[in-house]
């Protein structure tokens, strides 16, 4: 019997405990973050704690960033949150998950009792999208753009190309924040039958322990997802947080941010190209890269000793025990980080 890999591990379990303190290349939130001025407003949220949470302006402004109406937005805790909905109101016969990506919605859609069928993108051609791989009868279909960790992003019409009439094509947008001019998105795409986009706020703002995201979809599979959500599922702070997010000047945040992460991203690939030991997939589009080196897990506990913390890759499907991946980082850290890889290996 195959084993599978551990689904549920996440690069955060690299920096717990006595890890806490750590460099933290494992987790891909922005460094930095959040910004005093959402602090601000998150904490000024805090006066209104007694009511209950009233999403309404948080899913206009959702709404309005992409060029949707309300009735397109379902505000979820977190993107995460969204793929257990997904698995609960989607009634699929076929799924199909395309790897490696991230793992949550393999694991919430086996945990709702589907069989879950993957495609496996290959190393030679860089973990590239051929939508022809991906079955004819597939009803469900998922796909990370950029993908996580494989740092590929797909081209939009690429990943277009997979939806049809009967099936729903989930696209996690986690990372296209990240993207400079959100490249490849198709978040506001409404002419695509069955289009499903999850977006995170919780990368490139620091949010993670908020809990913040949303998707966008058709007006009857949001209302299909909303019967399957709890009552308030999302916080009024982190309401607060996605109204914040959404405005022109955060916007204007998050490109200048997304502009210095490409530069960081080609300054630490250029530092990894010192090492003929270490494979890069490129080209790399999101604030991680994905490496392949010889006794990955060796290194990755001698850098833990050195006082670094890497994303175990064996636990992604399709990626075996030669896998690392490195989140970007200000070249600062990563000039220190190439010292201690260096002492590593």
């Amino acid at each position: 019997m195959t084993t599978l890999p551990d689904l549920r591990h996440h690069g955060d379990a690299e920096v717990r405990g006595a890890a806490a303190g750590l460099t933290d290349l494992a987790v891909n939130v922005r460094t930095g973050t959040p910004p005093a001025w959402l602090k601000a407003r998150i904490a000024a949220s805090l006066d209104g704690l007694a009511a209950y949470p009233d999403g309404t302006a948080a899913r206009a402004a959702v709404a309005a960033r992409h060029g949707l109406p309300p009735s397109r937005v379902l505000l979820t805790a977190g993107a995460a949150e969204a793929f257990v909905l997904l698995a609960r109101a989607v009634r699929a016969t076929r799924p199909v998950v395309v790897h490696p990506q991230f793992t949550e919605p393999e694991a919430a859609l086996r945990d709702a009792g589907h069989e879950v069928h993957r495609v496996l993108l290959s190393e030679e051609d860089g973990f590239r999208l051929a939508p022809e791989a991906v079955p004819e009868d597939a009803d469900l279909v998922v796909i990370g753009n950029p993908t996580n960790p494989t740092s590929a992003l797909h081209p939009a019409e690429t990943v277009a190309a997979l939806a049809r009439p009967g099936r729903t094509l989930v696209v996690d947008e986690a990372f296209m924040d990240a993207v400079p001019g959100e490249a490849e998105s198709l978040a506001s795409r409404t002419d695509l039958p069955g289009l499903v986009v999850l977006r995170s706020l919780t990368k490139t703002w620091g949010l993670a322990g908020l809990r913040i995201g949303y998707v966008l979809a058709g007006p009857e599979l949001i209302e299909a997802l909303e019967r399957v959500q709890p009552l308030w599922p999302v916080s009024s702070p982190a309401l607060t947080a996605a109204e914040a997010c959404c405005e022109p000047a955060a916007l204007a945040e998050a490109e200048a941010a997304a502009a210095r992460t490409a530069a960081d991203r080609a300054h630490l690939i250029a530092r990894l190209g010192e090492f003929p030991q270490v494979t890069v997939v490129q080209p790399a589009e999101g604030p991680f890269v994905l490496i392949r080196l010889p006794d990955a897990a060796g290194v990755r506990e001698r850098l833990r000793q050195l006082g670094f913390a890497a994303r175990r890759g064996d636990t992604f499907p399709g990626l075996g025990a030669d896998w690392l991946r490195l989140a970007v980082r200000d070249r600062d850290t990563t000039d220190r980080f190439v010292t201690a890889l260096a002492k590593a290996f």
